[in-house]
């Protein structure tokens, strides 16, 4: 019997998983190929089963399109009152979160899972509802939902090129995929089209314009066989984890699926591309092994080469490709085919003719011996040469070290000699012993194969020179001869035993010192603050476990890809600061920055072992992290055999996953530590603005004030002195200006303006602010151009006639005494827009957006008076509005700001009664 202890770390996750599955919520998905096939039916039916049995049952959100008979299975059912939002002007109503989870229900009910929340409100804390599902999930509610092929994500672009229809909803798959239970609401194809013409899944008018399109009969039949696939694959997954929970181990046929078993014949290639034919025409997975055994290990280079080619290639026709250690081939590839679930089993025919090893089973029938339930197709070969009709003999002719027979022959000599002194003193059993120890001694120094031979030059020596007659392989004592049966058994035992498991000891090694390095690695990534420290932890890990040299490219400001230390020259001190603590520098490395930015652009690896420039020594792995590509890896391997084993390869991608999640981190903590020191700075200068505003606002006040009671007395003043009192006015009415917009911004900012949005026409704010900024206008020339049926638009009038005087004061500002502007207003896609244009010198280059910024101005030195604030309130006020404010450069010179405000549905003016 074999070891079958569980693995720990196995039995460990199994503990993890149930308990994230005990505290989080059940997620039931109902699953259907379009609209219509009674998906929300279906959900309020399993909804009223668990109400009988007294689960507390509520609705969060239901779509029953004006259905009758869905909304009659809404009676009883509890409904959780929706939140009134205000989108563009237009009063929708959407689901409540909060009040959910408030709420608390064992089991809520949410439709359409791939919706799209209102998210740009500032009240919308997810803008997909299936994040809103997920947080209810974590709350430990459970929560049944519908969802339908188009809307899941790597199925989208499949349904958009059936149907021609671009999805834009989508949910990921892991979400699918994570569901604790998944229903498959199924409809015929002609029944759905008789609802739909009915009118039970659209009104009369949408469904013939979606019978034209949509739900055109090819469609619904594509996306049929689309949802049913999908469920299928889910269901299958679910027995994998069942069949790994239970450790079964039988082969459960439920689905055609295959194993490719690779050996180091010439023909592996051919069998290759066969098993992808058939796997083709049964359209189902299949995978692709090669097992190492202690023979193969001593195989040549080119022969390994060879192997890993066709690994390659397998993966290339779509397979799955592992690499097993194993002294046993047929055994390894039953429990790989066990442990995936493979029902059969593709392998190379053995040629016919007779070898020396012929007393031994073909590998066809060990296989089918150790896993009967297993159906094995062996690939017939084309022998076309004596080295092809004996594949065995001449791979091993071409393995063998020689000079491991010989030092298993030296060995032997030399016990030979020791025991020659001391086999008067020592019993004939002994000296077996000795022997035994010499055969111990060459399995594991150098393998099966030398044990063999040392077995039989050891019985041969103990016969020969020291059973009587000594000198000669006659034997006195017919017994002598089951002592060398039993020597020579026990021997070639011993032999085997040890070589597998040093075989075994080796392979062990070499795995824990991959996990070893993974967890050293990763806890060393925990603790890194900076890319140069990452750079040098991963150097050091991939240099230990793949014997290579690394270095990361990270993209600087301009997308271009530079060596970490790089891209900055702030970051010298760090650097060399890094160079004094590496105990060794690594050897310079030359990458090509041609290569490493195609594979950051396109997010694929490039370079030695891929498809893309395969001729170049170094390989290009793009860092991808879950945000974005975050850089790549660009790795030298010194054994390039070692990069092309699958295992190796895994973990490589492990070692860039970790790379890329240490980078992303590092990248988010700078950005934290960025925008927390932005708000503290933001913070106080909104604090000093308020304070300073404040105890000038006094003085300003009165100043002005006592300008106003001096002008009211011309007749007592002279002229020179009326003149310099208007100045004074003038001066103090811009600093109170001034003063008044370091309030009203530091208002904007704390969200201590409240609007008070009324719907009214534009033409009155406009006035209004014309008449504010008339001092400052001077002798500009004004044009107002208005179409006569501007509709109502709902804003506050405060507000907007501030951001007029604002850009008509700036317009003033910065153009010449006799300029022009012109107001301008049309309605443009449910938006009003507002323009204000002059004639002036124009916009600074490059600086359209940057000068709605506090404390921002065209020119950094000028005689024009302002702090550069106006713009900034306008553009806070639009923002308060959901509109948006902007300015483009006017050919030749000029400048235009437009602002927009939305539309809405203004409310209905009812005329009173007729008297008569």
């Amino acid at each position: 019997m074999t070891n079958q202890r569980p693995d720990p770390d196995e039995l460990l996750s199994k503990i993890n998983e149930q308990e994230e599955r005990t505290a989080r919520g059940k997620l039931k998905i109902f699953f259907g190929a379009s609209a219509g096939v009674g998906k929300t039916y279906a959900m309020l039916a399993a909804a009223q089963q668990q109400r009988l049995q007294k689960v507390d049952v509520v609705i969060g959100v239901i779509e029953t399109h004006g259905r009758r008979e869905t909304e009659t299975m809404t009676e009883g059912l509890e409904r959780l009152p929706l939140k009134d939002v205000n989108y563009r002007g237009a009063h929708l109503r959407e689901f409540d979160l909060d009040a959910a989870l408030a709420r608390r229900p064992a089991l809520i009910l949410i439709d359409e899972l791939a919706h799209t929340n209102l998210c740009n409100l500032r009240n919308a804390r997810h803008p997909k509802r299936w994040q809103d599902v997920e947080e209810l999930l974590n709350a430990g509610i459970t929560v049944y939902t519908t969802v339908n092929v188009q809307h899941i994500l790597s199925l989208n672009d499949v349904v958009g090129s059936i149907t021609g229809i671009q999805v834009r909803e989508t949910v990921p798959d892991h979400v699918f995929d994570e569901a604790h239970e998944i229903v498959l609401v199924d409809l015929p194809t002609n029944e759905l089209l008789q609802r739909l013409a009915e009118g039970k899944v659209y009104l009369p008018q949408q469904a013939k314009q979606a019978q034209r399109h949509f739900f055109r009969k090819g469609n619904l039949l594509a996306l049929r066989e689309l949802a049913l696939r999908r469920t299928a694959d889910r269901v299958d997954e679910q027995m994998r984890q069942y069949r790994r929970a239970q450790d079964v181990e039988p082969v459960w046929q439920a689905r055609e699926s295959m194993l490719v078993c690779i050996g180091p014949q010439a023909n592996a290639e051919q069998v290759v591309r066969n098993a992808a034919r058939i796997a083709a025409q049964l359209t189902c997975p299949w995978h692709a092994i090669y097992v190492e055994t202690p023979k193969l290990q001593r195989l040549p280079d080119a022969a390994r080469q060879r192997i890993l080619l066709v690994l390659k290639t397998a993966h290339t026709l779509g397979a799955e490709t592992a690499t097993v250690a194993d002294h046993n081939e047929a055994r390894a590839a039953a429990e790989y085919a066990r442990k995936h679930n493979l029902s059969r089993v593709v392998i190379g025919s053995r040629p016919s003719a007779r070898y020396f090893f012929s007393w031994r089973k073909s590998f066809a029938e060990r296989l089918t011996s150790a896993a009967p339930e297993l159906d094995v197709i062996q690939i017939a070969q084309a022998q076309t040469s004596r080295e092809q009709a004996r594949p065995d003999l001449t791979i091993i002719a071409q393995a063998v070290n020689w000079k491991h027979y010989l030092g298993s022959t030296a060995i032997c000599a030399l016990t030979t000699l020791l025991m020659i002194p001391l086999h008067r003193a020592l019993d004939l059993a002994n000296g077996v012993m000795l022997f035994l120890v010499a055969v111990v001694g060459v399995a594991l120094r150098f393998g099966r194969g030398p044990a063999v031979l040392a077995a039989f030059l050891s019985v041969g020596a103990f016969d020969f020179f020291f059973v009587p007659p000594r000198l000669s392989f006659s034997v006195a004592d017919i017994q002598y001869l089951v002592t060398f049966a039993v020597m020579l058994s026990v021997a070639l035992v011993i032999g085997q035993l040890m070589a597998n498991l040093k075989f075994q000891a080796r392979v062990a090694n070499s795995r824990e010192a991959r996990a070893q390095t993974l967890y050293e690695m990763s806890r060393e990534l925990s603790t890194a603050l900076v890319p140069e420290q990452i750079a040098e932890i991963s150097a050091r890990s991939m240099q230990r476990i793949f014997a290579a040299n690394t270095v990361i490219l990270l993209p600087g400001l301009d997308g271009n890809l530079s060596p970490v230390g790089l891209q900055s020259a702030a970051r010298a001190p760090i650097n060399r600061l890094l160079e004094r603590s590496t105990q060794r520098p690594a050897p310079p490395m030359t990458t090509d920055l041609s290569i490493a930015q195609w594979a950051y652009d396109h997010e694929q690896a490039a370079g030695f072992s891929t498809d893309t420039l395969p001729a170049s020594p170094m390989l290009y792995l793009p860092l991808k992290a879950p945000m974005r590509v975050r850089g790549v890896l660009a790795i030298e391997p010194k054994v390039a055999r070692w990069m092309q084993i699958p295992e190796q390869q895994r973990l490589l991608s492990t070692f860039a996953a970790l790379i890329a999640l240490a980078l992303e981190r590092v990248h988010y903590v700078d950005v934290a530590q960025q925008a927390q020191l932005s708000m503290e700075a933001e913070r106080l200068r909104n604090s000093v603005l308020a304070a300073v505003s404040h105890d000038l606002r006094t003085p300003l006040t009165a100043l002005i004030g006592f300008a106003d009671t001096l002008l009211m007395k011309r007749s007592t003043l002279h002229a020179e002195e009326q003149e310099t009192v208007q100045i004074m006015r003038d001066l103090a009415g811009r600093m109170n200006a001034l003063v008044n917009n370091l309030l009203d911004m530091a208002r904007l900012q704390a969200g201590g303006i409240k609007l008070n949005k009324q719907w009214q026409p534009l033409e009155e704010v406009i006035g209004t602010a014309l008449r504010t900024a008339e001092l400052t206008f001077g002798k500009r020339k004004l044009t107002v151009d208005l179409p006569s049926a501007l509709p109502l638009v709902e804003f506050d009038a405060a507000l907007i006639e501030r951001v007029l005087v604002n850009l008509l004061e700036n317009a003033a500002k910065y153009t010449p005494p006799h300029a022009a502007v012109r107001i301008t207003a049309v309605m443009r896609e449910a938006q009003l827009e507002v323009s204000v244009i002059d004639n002036g010198p124009g916009l600074p280059t490059d600086k359209e957006e940057i000068i709605f910024e506090k404390f921002t101005r065209g020119q950094t030195e000028s005689t024009t008076p302002g702090i550069g604030l106006g713009l900034a309130i306008c553009k806070t006020i639009m923002a308060a509005h959901g509109g948006h404010i902007h300015a483009v450069p006017v050919v030749p010179h000029g400048a235009h700001f437009i602002f927009t405000l939305p539309q809405g549905t203004p409310p209905s003016l009812e005329e009173p009664p007729s008297p008569y």
